[in-house]
């Protein structure tokens, strides 16, 4: 087994400390919780579908035994994330982590998005970001408690990238949020970082991104440097070591996790312009309609 798939920090790294993932209920915010879990911290996990996060947290705390709840919450709105907050505070003493991950996505020429389509990306994105960021914060800076935020950004958040303008303007606000409140609320003992992922197969979100048509047409192996897709063990390791006192000197600080992708291809969804004729879209816009509501 390659070592890139194996747990990287030693066992307890995390004890002690409380993490909210945002989106934790699947895909790469699930991974996360589970190493996060493994490393002896309690984590709280939420999203908007109540049954999608108990199922998360039964299978979870089942293969971890670690300590774990969950909670339906839509981070666009301010309240039901601090209703999280409150109720996690009353679970576990405190909150001293937060990874905003929860996210939405999906591939499409711009001209074919209605404004609310543009709308729900940014507002998952960032307004859910900060949402969570200003809700701890103010919690965190009241009751002087030292804690660390992970966001989870991407590559084009610098570039910005053809097809996926809402989350390019998104990830970009999110990427300005880091850097600046590393800056700002430094002084109080709160560290923020950010994650840009490249391609980490996900189910749903993998699907939205990279529709069958897509995968058929080309070989997404092709467009990394090392020829791979990533491990979610390795962005995993990644957060964990970012949430943990083993980062103490880092903040305000972005890592890029996708085996060299970016620099080889400039805007990640670019491509797709010169290589998708215009028929195909509609059946791509039809994959990802019928995705969507599977997932609902």
């Amino acid at each position: 087994m390659p070592t890139y798939t194996e747990p990287m920090l030693k066992e307890g790294s995390l004890k002690g400390r409380t993490i909210l993932v945002t989106g934790g209920g699947s895909g790469l915010g699930k991974s996360m919780s589970k190493y996060f879990l493994q490393l002896g911290a309690n984590v709280i996990i939420c999203s908007r579908k109540l049954e999608k996060i108990n199922k998360a947290v039964e299978e979870l705390h089942a293969e971890t035994g670690g300590n774990i709840t969950g909670y339906a919450c839509d981070v666009r709105n301010y309240e039901e994330v601090e209703n999280v907050i409150k109720q996690g505070v009353e679970k576990y003493g405190e909150i001293n982590g937060l990874v905003n991950n929860a996210a939405g996505n999906f591939i499409s020429p711009t001209e074919r998005l209605s404004h609310r389509a543009f709308d729900t990306v940014v507002d998952i994105v960032l307004k859910g970001s900060y949402n969570c960021s200003l809700a701890l914060g103010k919690y965190w800076i009241e009751k002087n408690i030292k804690a660390s935020v992970l966001s989870i950004v991407t590559t084009y958040a610098w570039v910005g990238s053809g097809y996926v303008v809402p989350s390019a303007c998104a990830k970009a606000g999110v990427l300005a949020m880091t850097k600046s409140l590393a800056v700002e609320w430094g002084k109080y003992g709160l560290r923020f970082n950010a994650v840009a992922p490249g391609p980490f197969p996900t189910k749903g979100a993998w699907d939205r991104l990279f529709p069958k048509e897509f995968m058929d047409a080309l070989d997404i192996n092709n467009k990394i440097p090392v020829g791979r897709v990533g491990e979610h063990q390795e962005l995993a390791n990644l957060a964990a070591y970012l949430m943990s006192d083993y980062s103490a000197y880092i903040n305000g600080d972005v890592i890029t996790i996708d085996g060299g992708e970016w620099m080889q291809n400039g805007g990640e969804f670019t491509w797709v312009g010169n290589m998708i004729p215009k028929e195909m879209w509609d059946m791509v816009e039809a994959s990802i309609k019928g995705k969507s509501k599977e997932k609902e």
